[in-house]
């Protein structure tokens, strides 16, 4: 019986995931399978990946054929290098210990890598997030300029119209003072006028007396 090491495609429209699985090379794409061995998504950036190595290894040994996508996965995960050094321990060529220490090595070697390029993602998605904030903030200060340069006339035409306003009130002011005086002046005379004629009268009286 033919077996493979393929996909199984899970998930929703536009948010795929797959199983990784071993099948009879015979069944439907999503039709049963003998085993699941895996799990991959690739809309992460990374893409995650979960495989049973031991398990992956297991099936190759067994003659089962991974697709060109899980072989890339196998290689990725260290399971066909696994591979490879157990046939070197089969054939004498290493010890088990030497076998697993070669693949630790890897392992921790693979680990680095990993983390050095999710350091450069968040790097990137930090700066990205930083350049779109700068962007943000010029706009917003445009406008802002835009709307005081546009405010300003407004509040120049209104200080312009108070200033008018108190000149006219200075004006009108400045020529109401000399009516003032001049009806406090014509008072006077008046009062003048009414002392003058009661001094003659009192005059006169005195005269006839």
């Amino acid at each position: 019986m033919p077996v493979k090491i393929r996909l199984q495609r899970r998930g929703k429209k536009g948010k795929p995931y797959f199983w990784i699985i071993a099948a009879d090379g015979r069944s439907k794409r999503d039709g049963k399978y003998l085993e699941k061995i895996g799990f991959y998504n690739p809309t992460t950036n990374p893409a995650q990946i979960d495989l049973d190595v031991d398990k992956a290894v297991t099936w190759l040994q067994n003659g089962a054929q991974p697709t060109d996508t899980v072989r890339a996965i196998l290689s990725y995960k260290g399971a066909l290098l696994k591979n490879h050094l157990a046939g070197g321990v089969r054939k004498g060529a290493l010890t088990e210990e030497q076998a697993e220490a070669k693949f630790n090595e890897w392992l921790e070697t693979k680990k680095g890598s990993i983390d050095s390029k999710r350091a450069t993602l968040t790097e990137a998605e930090e700066k990205d997030k930083a350049e779109k904030l700068a962007a943000e903030k010029a706009v917003s200060d445009k406008r802002a300029a835009e709307a005081a340069a546009a405010a300003a006339p407004a509040e120049e035409e209104v200080e312009a119209t108070a200033e008018a306003t108190e000149g006219e009130s200075t004006e009108t002011a400045t020529e109401e003072a000399p009516a003032a005086k001049s009806a406090i002046e014509e008072a006077a005379d008046e009062a003048k006028e009414d002392n003058s004629s009661s001094a003659k009268a009192t005059e006169n009286k005195g005269k006839e007396a």
